[in-house]
């Protein structure tokens, strides 16, 4: 076990934020207010690279840990740590924050200050939830991510519907966490009965705890439940099609880009009860699989871009959820890399799908044609996401994608078919509507009057390309860091 950190340093990358957020919510003048949550947001990419940098790769422990007492009556702790698998999703989180906020910069106009301090707000428990390696603390941060997204879709949501999506989504997010608090307790209890030394929710110490093979079966049941909705997986997945149309772009970015239900079900669901796991993993891969098949067949018919990418985003965490469930080092590293590919990819396309909706007021096919010819810059970025997006050598979806299949077939032939199938038929979604939206002749007369990429544009989406050009060059840098700790991962589930 790594030693406690000297330095409080996770702590100041969940606090910043939320420091952040009360001091744009202080201060009067709306270009201050814009300053302060573009400075704390820089200072807090600073931060986890830090963390990314100072990160001993060959030790699949947990590090940087904090450790203090929380609810002591309930032995509940206030631990963090991350390892492997979670240090790669600060900087990316981080990251994604900072452009999001950018891009964000001139388009809202109402309680300008109250927005910009939610999606500080909300980088604040997401890291929480990648670093709280208490049960009762993570669900806590777990269930913190909801009032932040709920005024954001209510409050500056694009849609008529909005006021009615961001209720959706909020009822299926308190519906998932019945389960998981539920399973979190029974984890607790668990522990009391077995070792005789009370209530525990400290991760790595029901690590350690022997479960009864029935009651570790309810219990991986009900984190999958709890977490597949949030991932989401069919058929828990219609809220996330809902909120693309109707929320704001910017944070439907930040919704399709950190899959936090997807990485709960890689750090708890399976390490936590090893045996259900490998008995009941075929009806994880089996969701998987029909959510990849599924979610892309919908994603042919769509005739709106920001509801194509939300069900390409479904799909692709349907294959993630196969690799998870093959249980084997090349899937799960591949899930592990295509999880943080969600962290550019998918968001930057979803902020291009937010650019020609500010410009043109629609992201309907019928009002797009010709895009190329008038906005050349901002094709040359939705072609090169895209391809990324669909698994193109050179680009980090290519490593991703690879490890994934390889790693599927390798578990159950049937599985890596379902990938495969699952990114034809994506390819053929993106490429279709690509081909129809971007060339030919320019038809509408609001298409003529478009700007291409501003300056400010630019900036937010050439930083996310070069980092998957540059991880589609060199996949080592990923997946150096994430090997030991996939390794220990596969450990506990073996053992």
């Amino acid at each position: 076990m790594i030693a406690p950190s000297p330095f409080p340093l996770l702590s100041s990358i969940i606090f910043l934020p939320f420091l952040g957020a009360i001091a744009v919510g202080v201060v009067k003048n709306i270009d201050t207010a814009k300053k302060i949550a573009i400075v704390a947001a820089s200072l807090e990419l600073i931060l986890t690279l830090l963390i990314l940098f100072s990160f001993n790769n060959q030790n699949g422990d947990f590090q940087w840990q904090e450790k203090q007492q929380w609810i002591p009556s309930l032995h509940a702790e206030y631990l963090l740590g991350v390892d492997g698998i979670s240090v790669l999703f600060l900087p990316m989180t981080a990251l994604l924050t900072l452009i999001t906020i950018v891009a964000s910069w001139n388009n809202v106009q109402n309680l300008t200050r109250l927005h910009f301090a939610l999606l500080l707000l909300l980088e604040s428990v997401t890291l929480g939830v990648f670093t709280a390696l208490d049960m009762l603390l993570f669900f806590l941060f777990w269930e913190a991510t909801l009032p932040p997204i709920f005024f954001l879709i209510g409050l500056w949501g694009i849609g008529a519907q909005r006021r009615a999506a961001a209720l959706k989504y909020t009822l299926y997010m308190l519906c998932g966490g019945v389960p998981l608090l539920f399973a979190i307790i029974l984890l607790a209890i668990n522990h009391a009965e077995h070792s005789g030394l009370g209530l525990a929710f400290s991760f790595p110490l029901l690590l350690k705890t022997a479960i009864p093979h029935d009651l570790q079966t309810l219990i991986f049941l009900l984190l999958v439940l709890g977490f597949a909705v949030k991932a989401p997986l069919a058929p828990f997945h219609t809220w996330l099609p809902t909120v693309a149309m109707e929320a704001p772009t910017q944070l439907t970015a930040l919704l399709t880009g950190l899959k936090l239900g997807a990485f709960g079900l890689l750090r708890f669901a399976f390490p936590l009860a090893p045996n259900a796991a490998h008995q009941y993993g075929w009806i994880v891969a089996l969701l998987g699989a029909i959510t990849l098949v599924y979610a892309a067949l919908i994603a042919l018919q769509q005739t709106n871009l920001r509801q194509l990418l939300a069900y390409l985003s479904i799909s692709h965490v349907g294959l993630v959820i196969v690799g998870i469930a093959s249980l084997n080092t090349l899937a799960v590293q591949g899930a592990v890399f295509q999880l943080l590919n969600f962290s550019i990819i998918a968001s930057c396309l979803m902020l291009i799908a937010g650019f020609i909706q500010q410009r043109l007021g629609s992201t309907e096919l019928v009002h797009l044609g010709g895009l190329a010819k008038v906005v050349p810059r901002l094709t040359v970025f939705f072609f090169l996401f895209s391809l990324a997006s669909i698994g193109m050598p050179l680009s980090s979806g290519f490593p991703a994608e690879l490890l994934l299949i390889i790693g599927a077939l390798k578990h159950h032939f049937g599985l890596g078919l379902s990938g495969l199938a699952g990114a034809v038929l994506g390819a053929a979604a993106i490429l279709l509507f690509m081909r129809r939206a971007f060339w030919g002749n320019v038809i509408h007369a609001p298409i003529q009057a478009m700007h291409d990429l501003r300056q400010r544009e630019l900036w937010v989406l050439s930083l996310p390309i070069l980092f998957v050009i540059l991880f589609g060059l060199c996949p080592s840098l990923i997946l150096n860091i994430t090997e030991n700790s996939v390794q220990a991962w596969l450990f506990r589930l073996a053992y």
